[in-house]
C-alpha cells in the first residue's frame, strides 16, 4: 500500500470521483434513459450557485465489499438567496434511492443539523420506499427519520420536492412536511397497482392511483410545477417569505414603496358589480393591495372556490386566504376548508399575519359534502382560526354569510382589525333565501300572479336593511367602512400597528382538534 503524500490524495481523488457517480457508467445511462438529473444538479438547481457543500459523500455500508457511495441519497447545506438550508436529494441509480441503514443515518443527520442551526430542510424526493433486502433495519431508519420531523415541525421551514415515482415509506415523510411540490410526471402512493391488484384484486392505473394531479385534487400536494426547473423556482420563492425559522424574521423587501393611493388602487372602486349575482375573479383585487402586485400561492391545483398564498405588505411577508367568486361563489366546502386550515397554521407556526379577502355565501350545502365530513373538516378550519395568535386583518368585500362570515376572520374568532367595503353583504344567509325562509307564508297570502313582484320587494328591502356593513359598523363587529381605493394603505396601517402582538396560551399539553 502506498503511504506517501501523493498516494493518499491520489486515493482521495479517486474515491470522490467513485462517489460522484457511484453506480458508474451504468447509472448515469439510467438517468439518461429516464431523462433526469443527477442529485447533485438537482440540487445545484435549488441552491445558490457554488453554495453546495456535501456532507457524507463517501458514506456507504459497511461490511460489504461491494457497497456503493453515498447509499442513494446526497446530503449537504448551501443557501437560497443567501440564507442557509440543509438539502438531502434520492439518487435512483443507488439501490433505487430506496432506505438502508447508512441512507438513514445521513438524512438523519441532516435533519438534525437543520433543527440545530435553525435553517430549511428541503427534501428532493425520487424514491423507492424501504429496501426490502435490509428488512428491519430500513423501517427502523425510516421511523428514526420520522421522528426527528416532530423536532423540525414548526421550528424551521420544511419543503419536500417529488420528482419521481415515490412509494410506501418515501411518501409519509414528505406529507409531513410544511408544503410539498411535485412535477407534473411525478406519482406518489402506498401501494402501487400491482400489490393493490394482487391483494384486492382491484384494477387500477398508475395515474389514477398516484398521479400528481390526482393527489393534488386530494389534497396532498401543495404545488404542481411543469418541470423541475420551475419546481425548484417554486420552492425558492417560497422560501423567501418564510423566516429562518420560527424564532427569526422573514425578509423584509422593499418597504415603504407606493405610501399614496395610485391609479391601480382606484380601480377598486369600481370593481364589485352592482349584482350580487354577478362573479369577478379575487386574483384583480389581490393583485391591486399587496406590494408589487405579488402573490404566490400554495394550493392552487384543488379547491379552488378558496385561494391561499403569499404576498407582502410593506416590504413583509403575510399569508392571504380569500374566496374566489368565480368557482362555487365562493362558498367554503371540506376540501377548502382543509386547504385553509393548513395554510392558516403554517403561517401562524412561522408568525406571518394574516390577511382574510371575503366574499363567500358560507358552507356549501349538499349530501355528498355530509358523507365527506364537511362538518369536521369545517371545524378545523374554525379551530386553526381561534388558535392562530399571528395579527389577523379581515377585509369584506362583498358576501360574507353565517359560518363564512364568521370562520373568515370575523372579530369574534379572533380577527383583529376587520373593515368592510360599502359593498359588503354581512348577514346570516341571502336575500333570496332569507326572504323564502322567514317570509313564505305572507308570499303565499297573496295571489299568484304578485309573488314575484313581492318577493322582489322583499328581497331589496333585506339587501338595504338588514345584509348591509351599516348594521355591523353601528353594532361594533367591523372596525370601519372603508373606500376600497383605500384597503392596501388601511392594510399596511393595520399590521404596522399590531406588529408587536403577543399573545400567551394558557398552559396545556396540546388542543384537541377535529380529526
Amino acid at each position: 500500500m502506498e503511504t506517501t503524500t501523493a498516494a493518499k490524495l491520489k486515493l482521495l481523488e479517486q474515491n470522490l470521483m467513485a462517489a460522484r457517480e457511484p453506480a458508474g457508467a451504468a447509472g448515469i445511462a439510467k438517468r439518461a434513459s429516464k431523462g433526469i438529473p443527477s442529485p447533485r444538479q438537482r440540487i445545484d438547481m435549488l441552491l445558490d450557485a457554488g453554495s453546495f457543500v456535501e456532507i457524507g459523500a463517501l458514506v456507504r455500508q459497511h461490511g460489504s465489499a461491494d457497497a456503493l457511495y453515498g447509499d442513494g441519497v446526497v446530503t449537504g447545506r448551501g443557501a437560497v438567496e443567501g440564507r442557509p438550508v440543509v438539502v438531502i436529494a434520492h439518487d435512483q441509480t443507488v439501490y433505487g434511492g430506496s432506505v438502508g441503514e447508512m441512507f438513514g443515518r445521513k438524512v438523519a443527520a441532516a435533519m438534525d443539523l437543520a433543527a440545530d442551526v435553525g435553517c430549511p430542510f428541503v427534501a428532493i424526493n425520487d424514491s423507492g420506499g424501504a429496501r426490502v433486502q435490509d428488512a428491519v433495519t430500513s423501517l427502523a431508519w425510516y421511523a428514526a427519520m420520522s421522528h426527528r420531523q416532530l423536532r423540525m415541525s414548526g421550528v424551521v421551514p420544511q419543503v419536500s420536492l417529488m420528482l419521481g415515482k415515490c412509494a410506501a415509506g418515501a411518501v409519509y415523510s414528505p406529507i409531513n412536511t410544511d408544503v410539498l411540490v411535485a412535477v407534473e410526471s411525478a406519482y406518489m402512493f402506498v401501494t402501487g397497482p400491482e400489490i393493490i391488484r394482487e391483494t384486492t384484486g382491484e384494477e387500477v392505473t398508475l395515474e389514477e392511483l398516484g398521479g400528481a394531479f390526482n393527489q393534488a385534487e386530494y389534497g396532498n400536494i401543495h404545488h404542481i410545477a411543469a418541470d423541475e426547473r420551475a419546481a425548484f423556482d417554486w420552492a425558492r420563492k417560497y422560501l423567501s417569505f418564510m423566516p429562518a425559522n420560527c424564532f427569526d424574521k422573514p425578509p423584509v423587501i422593499n418597504p415603504g414603496m407606493e405610501p399614496e393611493i395610485t391609479d391601480s388602487d382606484r380601480e377598486l372602486d369600481a370593481i364589485i358589480p352592482d349584482s350580487d349575482r354577478a362573479g369577478y375573479d379575487m386574483y384583480d383585487i389581490l393583485l391591486r393591495i399587496f406590494d408589487d402586485g405579488e402573490f404566490h400561492e400554495v394550493g392552487d391545483s384543488a379547491a379552488h372556490n378558496m385561494i391561499t398564498g403569499f404576498a407582502r405588505v410593506d416590504g413583509r411577508p403575510v399569508g392571504v386566504i380569500a374566496n374566489q367568486p368565480l368557482v362555487l361563489s365562493g362558498a367554503i366546502d371540506a376540501r377548502a376548508s382543509d386547504k385553509a386550515a393548513h395554510f392558516i397554521r403554517l403561517c401562524d407556526a412561522f408568525g406571518l399575519p394574516l390577511i382574510f379577502v371575503v366574499d363567500t355565501p358560507g358552507v356549501l350545502p349538499g349530501v355528498e359534502e355530509e358523507k365527506i365530513g364537511v362538518i369536521k373538516r369545517g371545524g378545523r378550519f374554525f379551530y386553526a382560526v381561534v388558535e392562530a395568535t399571528v395579527p389577523i386583518v379581515t377585509v369584506v368585500v362583498r358576501k360574507a354569510y353565517g359560518g363564512g362570515y364568521a370562520v373568515m376572520g370575523c372579530k369574534q374568532l379572533g380577527g383583529d382589525i376587520n373593515l368592510a367595503w360599502p359593498t359588503a353583504r354581512i348577514a346570516v344567509m341571502g336575500a333570496e333565501a332569507a326572504v323564502s325562509l322567514t317570509q313564505r307564508h305572507q308570499l303565499a297570502a297573496v295571489p299568484e300572479a304578485d309573488r314575484p313582484a313581492l318577493r322582489e320587494q322583499m328581497i331589496e328591502f333585506y339587501n338595504t336593511t338588514v345584509s348591509t356593513p351599516w348594521t355591523a359598523a353601528e353594532r361594533g363587529y367591523i372596525d370601519g367602512v372603508i373606500e376600497p381605493s383605500a384597503t392596501r394603505l388601511e392594510i399596511r396601517k393595520a399590521l404596522h400597528l399590531l406588529r408587536d402582538k403577543v399573545v400567551r396560551q394558557g398552559p396545556r399539553k396540546h388542543h384537541l382538534i377535529p380529526l
